[in-house]
């Protein structure tokens, strides 16, 4: 499936179940079941139907990057003077190599290519700059996060 497949539909017991593994992806099969009020087998058939069609992607662990002495976390602007397959090609393999960057979009407007980046300090910052900029670029601007006011993984769910 792609970002562009048509959704899922999904009952209540579909989102409840989603819902719980969200919030704690280590909950064994026999307590979601119990939580929503199915049988185990039944909650492992949808869980097994749900990662088939592709809703759920992967189940990982969340780390705290300050705990890991990542504690700045950076968005990065860029934008390129060119635009053809072997730019992008080259660009992908540059940001692929680069371990800091969590997270990479190619968007419509101004920027052609948003980055998040989390890092241990503006050192850390400036070493991954000099690494990206091998991808050669037009133009690269970056935004530090001062605070994080809300960040989380939990998508919004309703029924179909």
């Amino acid at each position: 499936m792609n970002q562009y497949d048509a959704y899922v539909k999904m009952d209540k017991i579909d989102v409840a179940l989603l819902s719980l593994m969200q919030e704690d992806a280590a909950l064994s099969v026999g307590t979601l079941a119990e939580h929503i009020g199915i049988s185990k087998s039944a909650c492992w058939r949808r869980i097994q139907k749900l990662e088939e069609a592709g809703v759920i992607r992967q189940r990982v662990t969340l780390l705290d990057p300050n705990k890991l002495g990542l504690s700045l976390t950076v968005y990065i602007s860029v934008r390129t003077a060119q635009h053809n397959q072997q730019w992008a090609s080259n660009f992908k393999k540059v940001i692929a190599d680069i371990p800091g960057i969590t997270e990479v979009y190619r968007m419509g407007g101004d920027v052609d290519y948003l980055l998040k980046a989390v890092v241990s300090d503006m050192r850390g910052y400036d070493k991954l700059y000099q690494t990206l900029i091998a991808a050669d670029l037009f133009e690269v601007t970056a935004g530090f996060v001062m605070e994080t006011m809300k960040h989380t993984t939990i998508l919004p769910l309703t029924a179909s």
